[in-house]
C-alpha cells in the first residue's frame, strides 16, 4: 500500500534518516518494519517559531516493495526535415524552452543570440569583475542562458496559472539538475551548476537538427502585409514561418528598433532600488533565532528572507534574495551602473544580499523625465529612459570603472553619507556616496520607510554592519510588447510572438521558460 502523508517535524528530526523513518511510520500508524521506504514529494522550512520545523509531504511504501523514483524522460523529435521552422530571438530561458518545445512538437527551431555561448560568457564576466572591461553583448544579462544563468539560478515562481511548473523543473533535471529541485519549496540550482545544464540543452537542440547561432545581434526587421518577412543581423538574413521574440529585459536596442519598424510596444511599470548585503550570520540569527555569535545548526541551510511593505501607494519589497551570495556587476553598457546578486549551489559565501526595490509607476517616470528632459522623453520608452538615467547617475556617483556608490544601512536610513563602509562582496569595489544624488526623492523616502517597517518585524535588520549598494534596476522589463491573449500573437503581426521577461510576460527563469513553451504551443496550433 502507498500512502501520501503530510508531516511537520523539528528540523533536526527531518534531517536524521533514522528518526525520520520512525516519524513517518508513526504518522502512518504502522510498525517500522512495514515501512519499506518513501519518496519526498515536497519540503519546506518553517522558521516562524523558535523551534524550527520542516514541513514534508511524503509517499510512503507500506507493506510493499519500495520503487526507486525514475528520472524524468522526454522525447525530442529529429526536425531536420520538419515542414515548419521558427526563428527564436534570444537564448535565455524563454528562448531555450521554446526551442525544446519545438523539438517535442516536430518543428525546427533556429535560435539567435547577440551574446556568446555560456562557457565563453564566463571569460567576459571575469574580465568585467577583475578589470572593469564590459562587453555589451556578453555580460551578466546578455548571452546564452540569459540573465539568470550567472545570477543565481533560482527556480521559484508563483506563476502556476501560466503553465506547467513541474514540467519545467523536470526538464532541468533531465538536463542535469539535482532531482532535489523537484522537492524543495524554493528550488535553486546555483550559478556554478546552471551553465552546464544550459549547454546540455543547446546540445539537444543541435542533435535534433535545430540551430543555435551566437554573436547574432538583431539589427533589422522587415515587415509586409501584417507579417514579419525576415530578420537581419549584422552579417546575415533569416526567414522563418514564425518569429518568437524572447530577448530578455535588457535588450534596449531592440526596444528602440521595434517602434521604428512599426511594431507597437508599451511602457510598463517596474521596480527600482538598491541591493542590501548583510553578514550571513546576522540573517541566520534573525531568521532562525540563533543566539548571537553562535553559528546556525548544521542541519539548517543559510537563512533567507522575504519582505513586502506598503508605503502609501507604493509597494516596497525584497527581490532576488541570495543567501550565501555575492553582489555582481550587471551593467550592459559603459557609463551605467547596475548590480544584481547570485549564490553558488552550496550558498556558502559569508554574505547574504537581496534587492530592496520600490514600485515605479508610469506617472513617476513621466514627471521625472519632464524635470530632466535630457534623460529621455515621454512615450513607450519612458520607463526605459527613466531606468537608464538612474543607472548613469549611479555610475557617476561611484566614480567610474563600475565601482558602486554605497552607504552603511543605518546611515542610508538616517539620511547620512557614510564616512566608511564595511567589507562587501561586490568585486569592483564600493565607495561612500550620497545616494540622494542617484535616486529621486520618492524612491529614497519609500525605501527608508520600508526598511524601518521591516526592522520592526525583524529586529536587527537595520545595522551598520550591512551595506546598501546602488542600483538594483533590472527587476523586470521596462516595456510590454502587446499580444492577443487567445493566440499570443502580436496584434498587428500574425507571425510575431512576443515572449518571456523582455516582452513583459514573465519574471524569472521558470515563468520565462513556461511562457516560451506556451508560445510554441500556440504558434504550432495554427498549423495543425
Amino acid at each position: 500500500m502507498r500512502r501520501q502523508l503530510s508531516l511537520s517535524l523539528p528540523a533536526a528530526v527531518a534531517q536524521d534518516p533514522l528518526r525520520l523513518h520512525h516519524a513517518i511510520a508513526a504518522a502512518a500508524a504502522v510498525d517500522l518494519k512495514e515501512l519499506q521506504g518513501f519518496h519526498t514529494l515536497s519540503r519546506s522550512i518553517d522558521a516562524r517559531s523558535r523551534t524550527i520545523r520542516t514541513n514534508l509531504t511524503v509517499l510512503a511504501f507500506i507493506g510493499e516493495p519500495f520503487e526507486v523514483r525514475r528520472r524524468p524522460s522526454f522525447h525530442f523529435q529529429d526536425v531536420r526535415k520538419a515542414r515548419h521552422c521558427v526563428a527564436i530571438i534570444g537564448a535565455g530561458p524563454a528562448g531555450l524552452f521554446a526551442a525544446l518545445r519545438c523539438l517535442e512538437l516536430g518543428v525546427r527551431p533556429i535560435v539567435l543570440d547577440r551574446g556568446k555561448d555560456v562557457q565563453s560568457r564566463r571569460r567576459d564576466l571575469a574580465l568585467l569583475c577583475r578589470e572593469g572591461i564590459l562587453n555589451p553583448d556578453s555580460n551578466y544579462c546578455c548571452g546564452e542562458g540569459g540573465a539568470g544563468t550567472y545570477s543565481d539560478g533560482k527556480l521559484y515562481t508563483r506563476s502556476s496559472k501560466r503553465g506547467d511548473i513541474e514540467k519545467i523543473l523536470q526538464l532541468f533535471v533531465y538536463f542535469g539538475a539535482d532531482p532535489e529541485i523537484l522537492v524543495e519549496a524554493h528550488p535553486h540550482i546555483g550559478t556554478n551548476k546552471l551553465p552546464m545544464i544550459i549547454a546540455a540543452m543547446r546540445q539537444q537542440i543541435l542533435d535534433a537538427g535545430g540551430e543555435v547561432h551566437f554573436g547574432q545581434r538583431l539589427v533589422g526587421i522587415s515587415t509586409a502585409h501584417g507579417k514579419i518577412c525576415s530578420l537581419q543581423t549584422h552579417d546575415d538574413s533569416l526567414q522563418a514561418d514564425a518569429y518568437v521574440l524572447a530577448t530578455g529585459h535588457s535588450a534596449r536596442d531592440i526596444f528602440e528598433m521595434l517602434p521604428a519598424a512599426g511594431i507597437a510596444i508599451e511602457a510598463k511599470p517596474l521596480a527600482i532600488g538598491v541591493r542590501i548585503e548583510h553578514p550571513q550570520t546576522l540573517i541566520d540569527e534573525m531568521q532562525y533565532h540563533c543566539p548571537k555569535g553562535l553559528a546556525r545548526p548544521a542541519f539548517l541551510p543559510p537563512a533567507s528572507y522575504r519582505v513586502v511593505e506598503s508605503i502609501g501607494k507604493r509597494g516596497v519589497f525584497s527581490f532576488c534574495m541570495c543567501p550565501g551570495g555575492i553582489i555582481a556587476p550587471a551593467s550592459t553598457s559603459d557609463g551605467a551602473l547596475v548590480v544584481n546578486g547570485w549564490s553558488p549551489s552550496a550558498r556558502n559565501n559569508r554574505y547574504a544580499n537581496s534587492g530592496m526595490v520600490v514600485e515605479v509607476h508610469l506617472e513617476d517616470a513621466a514627471a521625472w523625465l519632464h524635470a530632466h528632459p535630457r534623460e529621455g522623453s515621454q512615450g513607450p520608452l519612458q520607463m526605459m529612459d527613466f531606468q537608464a538615467g538612474l543607472e548613469r547617475k549611479a555610475f557617476v556617483a561611484g566614480g567610474g570603472a563600475f565601482t558602486a556608490p554605497a552607504a552603511r544601512l543605518t546611515d542610508f536610513v538616517s539620511g547620512k553619507v557614510s564616512a566608511d563602509l564595511p567589507d562587501c562582496s561586490y568585486p569592483r569595489g564600493i565607495r561612500p556616496a550620497d545616494l540622494e544624488e542617484v535616486f529621486p526623492p520618492f524612491i529614497m523616502q519609500s525605501l527608508r520607510e520600508g526598511l524601518r517597517a521591516f526592522d520592526r518585524k525583524r529586529r536587527g535588520y537595520l545595522t551598520r554592519e550591512a551595506v546598501v549598494v546602488a542600483t538594483e534596476s533590472r527587476t523586470s522589463s521596462p516595456v510590454r510588447i502587446p499580444r492577443i491573449p487567445e493566440t499570443l500573437q502580436h496584434p498587428d503581426y500574425q507571425n510575431l510572438y512576443p515572449c518571456g521577461e523582455g516582452a513583459g510576460y514573465a519574471g524569472g527563469i521558470v515563468s520565462a521558460a513556461m511562457d516560451g513553451q506556451r508560445v510554441t504551443e500556440a504558434l504550432v496550433a495554427k498549423w495543425d
